[in-house]
This record gives C-alpha cells, structure tokens and sequence, in this order.
C-alpha cells in the first residue's frame, strides 16, 4: 500500500518571517511589475477622450461649424454688401476680406466648441468624482494635466486644420472672378490656414487649464466665454489710448493675429500674436498645476 504524502506546508525555518513567508500555492511576489510614466499616463487621457461620445460630438460640431461657415461666407461674399456691413469675420474690416479672413470666418464659433471640451475633459472629473481615480492612480497629479494637455491640444491642432484647409477650398469656387480669390499657393496662405489650427489647438489646451484652475465645469465654460469674447467688449469702455495700448494683447485679438493673412497697424504680427497667446495659456496651465498640486481633491 503506497505511503500517503502530506499536504501540509513545510515549517518556516528558524528565523524566517511568518509574516512575509509566501503562501501555499500562491506566486512569491504579488508585484507585477508596473509603474505610473509618462507613457501610460498619456495613454489613459488618449483614452478617455476616445471613449467618451461627448469628445466626439464636440470636435465634430467645432469642425463643421468651421467648414459651414467659412463655405457660407465665400459664396455669399459681396464686395458692395461687406464693405457696408463691417467684419464678416477675422482679418479686419469688411473691406479687406480675404478668401482666407471669409474661408476662417468659423473660427469664432469653433473656438468655443473646443474650448468647452477641454474644460468637460478636465472640470468634468470633479464633476462625476472620477478624479479621486485618476488621482490615486497618478499619486504626483502634475503628470494628468501634462498628459489632458498634450492630448487634447495635437487632436484639436490636426482636425481644425484640416477643417480650415476644407473650409478655403470648399469656398475657393465661389468667390472665382472676384478680385479676393487666392489659391493656396499664393503667399501666406497656407501659414494662415495652419495658423487657425494652432490657435484652435492652443484655445483646447486652455479650457484644459481653465477646468483643473476652476474645478467646475459652468464656471470654467463661463470664463472661457467671457475671456475670449466679452472681456474685448468691456475693454471698449476704457480710454481711447488705453484701449489701443492694451486690445491687442488680449487672448482673442493675439489669437486672431495668429492666423491674419495680413498684418494690421493696430494688431501684433503672427509670430507676436502667438507668442501673447500661448503666454496666456501658460499662465492658466500655471495656476492649474499649483493649484492641482498643492490642494486637496
């Protein structure tokens, strides 16, 4: 009859651990390995903002309003009609409209569809509480607004751009005869197009920061609106020679620069206008990633 053998464990040897002795059957180490970098942190935003239909409604609608209206613009442009109208929209007054200033005349309103995406990215964890995940699961914090940050910003910077090089050829022929028509080979024009996108790319980057800063996604969305399109308004009522020191440094006037055909008397250059706008968006991301760090959830 053959020797029954024992199931019990072996004894701990004198001196060992009773308290880290491996278990029966289990692996020595519960370690698997893994650790929070860049990388994956990058990958989890990449993520969410794919996973949520929200993120895909919002960059559509910004992209079609872009190429509606911009279309919209060329084939209803008339020379008589938009000199005595005012501005159809960026790159001065009516009577120096462009095909690109007619083509990038959604850029006002598709500022505040991406806008309000990248603060729902942001704002929109505190809302559902998903932060205190995010959070426990990315312990330094900093690294989850980098990662919203250099997400959201390329996304919004590739399909605006494509959505404004749409927009100038979808409305190339309805302005052909007429003395604006460019094409896009004529000087300028491309740095223009690609300017819109980077502008757009930049206003993403800001709701990210205006939503960590705030925390609350109608407040957040609230100043955003404010920020971009009131605050010009309120300036308005200073003095005549404040007002021209001070308007074209404001987020939306060094934005419009970025992506004018033409460079204004009264406006910053391109490179000036980009160089005020992403000034202001540091700024934000500053105040974000102080306050992120150094408060509670």
């Amino acid at each position: 009859m053959p020797a029954l053998t024992s199931r019990r464990a072996p004894r701990p040897s004198k001196g060992q651990d009773l308290t880290t002795a491996p278990a029966s059957g289990t692996p020595a180490s519960r370690n698997t390995g893994y650790k929070v970098t860049g990388i994956r942190v990058l990958r989890s935003e990449w993520a969410k903002v794919w996973s949520l239909r929200s993120s895909l409604i919002t960059l559509g609608v910004a992209v079609f309003l872009l190429v509606l209206f911009g279309a919209i613009a060329s084939y209803t442009y008339s020379p008589g009609a938009v000199a005595n109208s005012g501005p159809p929209g960026p790159g001065g007054s009516g009577a120096d409209s462009t095909a690109v200033s007619l083509a990038l005349t959604g850029v006002s309103f598709a500022q505040l569809a991406i806008g309000v995406l990248g603060v729902l990215l942001s704002a929109g964890e505190y809302s559902t509480g998903m932060i205190r995940s995010t959070l426990t699961a990315v312990p330094r914090r900093l690294p989850v607004l980098w990662s919203k940050a250099a997400v959201l910003g390329p996304i919004a910077l590739i399909l605006t751009t494509l959505g404004a090089l749409a927009a100038f050829q979808l409305g190339t022929p309805g302005l052909d005869g007429e003395k604006i028509a460019l094409s896009l080979g004529d000087d300028g024009v491309l740095r223009s197009l690609a300017g819109a996108g980077v502008y757009l790319g930049l206003v993403a980057v800001f709701g990210v920061a205006l939503g960590v800063l705030l925390r609350n996604s109608a407040g957040a969305i609230a100043a955003l609106v404010g920020i971009l399109l009131i605050l010009p308004g309120l300036a308005s009522l200073l003095p005549d020679s404040m007002y021209d020191t001070l308007s074209p440094y404001f987020p939306n006037n060094a934005g419009s620069a970025v992506y004018s055909l033409h460079e204004s008397s009264d406006a910053l250059s391109p490179g000036a206008g980009l160089a005020v706008f992403a000034g202001w968006v540091a700024l934000t991301l500053a105040g974000a990633a102080y306050r992120l760090a150094k408060t509670d959830v």
